[in-house]
């Protein structure tokens, strides 16, 4: 038997949305790696074009489409603008998403919108225009990206904590509608992850210590930790698997 075919991504048709930068660019570049064709989306046409042109010069291939998620009636066209251009699609990495840190006492309405439209409300509706055409072509994964804090609570979080929850069960809702078209649903439930864009939050060593404190492994994750559950679930492997929030969290849900 060839295992290496289970993990073959070569010439999928992968969307990922919040491409332009963090998390959302290193998946972008480890796939088109892989000889996935990618379909990057995000608000910044600028900094999608960098990501585009950098997955170019290693051979790659990607095109972008700026859109902003919050959106959502336009959804739709900019999903029949991506199939158009790719003829199909296989992937959808619901990666864009938002995080507003305050006390509950001091979340406004502005604050909980904000928050629960992109990280859920957005998800929702590009995977229900993905979920038409992957039932169409019987085949299809989705890939949300959720959060240790949809499986526990934490601190100046209360906007977040219940998108990422509602992710995870929006996760389980999908797939069990869309399993008897072999669409598989799935998300990743990733702890803090050490990035620039991160990197302020954790100059205070306190909150550092604390937050190490929780995760047995003894690190903040990186992005690359993310890539094996990412290339499972997006590919032939994670065929028997759907409805899952797969935890890449160092530990800290076990306790």
């Amino acid at each position: 038997m060839n295992l290496a075919r289970f993990f073959q991504l070569e010439g999928k048709k992968v969307i990922i949305t919040g491409a332009s930068k963090g998390i959302g660019k290193e998946i972008a570049l480890q796939l088109a790696g892989l000889g996935a064709d990618l379909a990057l989306t995000a608000r910044d046409e600028r900094e999608l074009d960098a990501v585009k042109k950098q997955i170019e010069t290693y051979g790659g291939n990607a095109e972008i489409f700026p859109f902003d998620l919050m959106n959502t009636e336009k959804i739709p066209d900019l999903v029949k603008s991506i199939h158009q251009e790719f003829g199909q699609i296989d992937v959808l990495i619901n990666n864009a998403g938002i995080n507003i840190t305050k006390p509950a006492a001091e979340i406004n309405e502005v604050d909980w919108d904000k928050v629960i439209d992109l990280n859920m409300k957005s998800a929702f509706f590009i995977s229900q225009a993905v979920g038409k055409y992957m039932i169409a072509q019987k085949q299809g994964k989705i890939i949300n990206m959720s959060s240790q804090m949809a499986l526990v609570g934490y601190y100046n979080r209360a906007p977040y904590c219940s998108s990422k929850g509602g992710v995870s069960q929006m996760t389980k809702a999908l797939a069990i509608e869309w399993a008897s078209h072999q669409v598989n649903v799935n998300a990743i439930a990733p702890t803090f992850i050490e990035t620039p864009m991160t990197a302020p939050m954790f100059e205070d060593e306190e909150f550092r210590k604390e937050v190490l404190s929780r995760i047995p492994l003894g690190r903040l994750a990186k992005t690359e930790d993310l890539m094996g559950a990412i290339l499972y679930l997006a590919s032939d492997s994670s065929n028997m698997v759907t409805g899952q929030t797969l935890a890449v969290d160092g530990g800290w849900t076990v306790w």
